[in-house]
């Protein structure tokens, strides 16, 4: 039978699941609270399958998400997940045929962009997928970190206590909210997500949910930072060789942030702190004593971004100074292509198509890594990605786009 691409049904979602796992590497196996959670949790609409003689072999999802923009507005994006090819049906066009039909219907449905975390580099640039934020994972040595373990308690007058899963799940989406109109490349979390990361729910898959959640109070008594971070315990001749492993870290302020750092390295037992995902240019080094005890153990891209309404995109994010300038977006699939003229400033934007000439010309995925502020035109421009023809239009387009500190997203899904 030839190969066929639909909608995943009710009574497909178990063969479903079994693929997505075999894709991933994992057992080739599911229970039912998985089919059960993952029941509750999908839109047919948006679940897409490969049947080769009624077998799945290849998988795709999404689902509505919010992404933060420049200055702290929220986007309708579509977030791609679960996306696998068997093995025995690569080369096929398998996951071009679904990511088409995925984008147009986001595109239908007015989702300003779509992002996914890309296990792979290659893969996604060709659907025009640009990486958007980077991240970096640090190892602590605790003993190196110059912090005196005598004195814990913050320094800027509040406190740290433990937190019970369950009251995670209570202050913790409005602590993540707060959180992530700050940080531009944070995504919305759902009621299902929370359930997940505190071990409510735990599917076949999910890593050990044995985690500690450590909240950081002001002086007022806000929640103003979580930490969850699980043990690796370890002992050599007698001596402790433990490790804390960071599994989530936010914060709404730096003495929030500051004071959930030094708090974990100075556990007793740790010898090393495992920072987990963060941004490329965290404060966390320079809040120790001697920021060398912080080693860089990954730096990668992250959060992959594919513009579908590049006016919206870009009426939706804040610009520092007032500067126009006119953008031929190439889009080799016809979603998100065209000429537009970017009117801009600290009282916000206009983006509208015109017929004046191009002053930088730039592929879709181009686009997705400037938008956020990661990147630099100009930088763009020196690999052959951005094409500069009005002399300073690559200087203007920084001077609107770049941005302070890098955007970060913390989350995998």
């Amino acid at each position: 039978m030839s190969l066929e691409i639909r909608t995943v049904g009710d009574d497909d979602l178990r063969g479903w699941a079994v693929a997505v796992a075999t894709g991933f590497l994992k057992p080739a196996v599911t229970s039912d609270e998985d089919i059960a959670f993952r029941r509750s949790d999908y839109d047919p609409e948006r679940t897409w399958g490969a049947y080769d003689d009624g077998r799945c072999v290849a998988t795709f999802r999404s689902f509505p998400q919010e992404l933060t923009v420049v200055g702290g507005a929220p986007v309708p994006t579509d977030a791609v997940s679960a996306v696998t090819v068997l093995p025995t049906h690569r080369r096929r066009g398998l996951l071009s045929r679904m990511m088409a039909n995925d984008l147009r219907a986001a595109k239908e449905r007015g989702d300003a962009a779509a992002t996914l975390i890309a296990a792979e580099y290659p893969i996604y640039g060709r659907f025009g997928f640009g990486p958007a934020t980077w991240t970096s994972a640090w190892r602590i040595d605790t003993a190196r970190s110059g912090l005196d373990p005598r004195h814990a308690a913050p320094e800027s007058g509040g406190r740290i206590d433990f937190a019970s899963p369950a009251e995670v799940r209570g202050f913790g989406p409005g602590l993540h909210d707060r959180f992530r109109v700050r940080v531009p490349g944070a995504v919305s979390r759902n009621d299902k997500w929370w359930l997940r990361a505190t071990g409510a729910v735990r599917l076949a898959h999910d890593p050990p949910a044995e985690q500690h959640h450590a909240v950081y109070r002001s002086a007022s008594g806000a929640i103003e930072g979580l930490a969850s971070y699980r043990y690796e315990d370890r002992w050599e001749a007698k001596r402790p060789d433990n490790s804390a492993h960071v599994e989530r870290l936010i914060a709404t302020t730096p003495d929030a942030e500051r004071a959930l750092w030094q708090f974990l390295c100075s556990i007793d037992w740790v010898q090393y702190v495992h920072t987990g995902q963060r941004a490329p240019d965290d404060l966390l080094p320079h809040f120790l004593g001697d920021p060398r005890a912080a080693a860089i153990q990954e730096h990668s891209d992250y959060l992959w971004l594919r513009p579908l309404d590049v006016p919206r995109l870009l009426e939706a994010r804040t610009y520092p100074v007032a500067a126009t300038v006119v953008l031929e977006v190439e889009d080799r699939a016809g979603l998100a292509g065209g000429r537009f003229l970017l009117d801009a400033g600290p009282e916000g934007a206009t983006c509208t198509p015109t017929t004046r000439s191009a002053e930088l010309t730039l592929g879709v995925g181009e686009l997705a890594s400037l938008y956020l502020g990661d990147t630099a035109a100009t930088r763009l421009a020196a690999l052959g990605g951005v094409h500069e023809a009005r002399p300073g239009a690559l200087a203007t387009a920084d001077a609107l786009l770049h941005t302070a500190r890098r955007p970060w997203c913390p989350d995998m899904f």
